[in-house]
């Protein structure tokens, strides 16, 4: 099975309203660059889209390592959609159930992540991290592209 590692980041200009993504794709000598704008979003959407479109850009199944800034990508993936599946795609507060926020990418991302051998790890943003600044500025470029 191939090795992949991939960085990924999202942007918002305002939250919500116009963002980015971008990600990059490490495999052996192999490096890839993608990104994408949306008119109207918000930030957390667009964190969500990096990692869809990272893991939709594989052409078969793979071991990714992937790295995000974003605490609401790793630990919904990690921690809470096991619980958002149990419940009806709804979370819990208090004695009270709401519809899980972003379900439809939630829903997308869970399923690229069950046709690979994914491990998600939570890097911080904005510390120098060579990839994760890479990420940042596919992001922010593709706002004012107004992809």
């Amino acid at each position: 099975m191939k090795q992949v590692t991939i960085y990924t980041d999202g942007a918002c200009s305002g939250n919500p309203g116009p963002g980015g993504w971008g990600a990059v794709l490490l495999s052996g000598k192999h490096r890839m660059e993608i990104s994408g704008g949306v008119p109207q979003t918000t930030n957390n959407r667009m964190e969500l889209t990096a990692a869809i479109e990272a893991l939709n850009a594989l052409h078969a199944r793979a071991q990714v390592d992937l790295y995000t800034d974003s605490t609401y990508v790793k630990k919904g993936i990690t921690e809470w959609i096991s619980n958002w599946k149990k419940n009806g795609w709804k979370r819990r507060s208090g004695k009270r159930f709401f519809p899980v926020k972003n379900a439809d990418l939630w829903r997308k991302l869970d399923r690229l992540v069950a046709s690979h051998d994914v491990a998600f790890h939570w890097v911080e943003g904005h510390a120098g991290n060579k990839e994760n600044e890479r990420c940042d500025e596919l992001a922010r470029a593709a706002i004012s592209k107004g992809e």
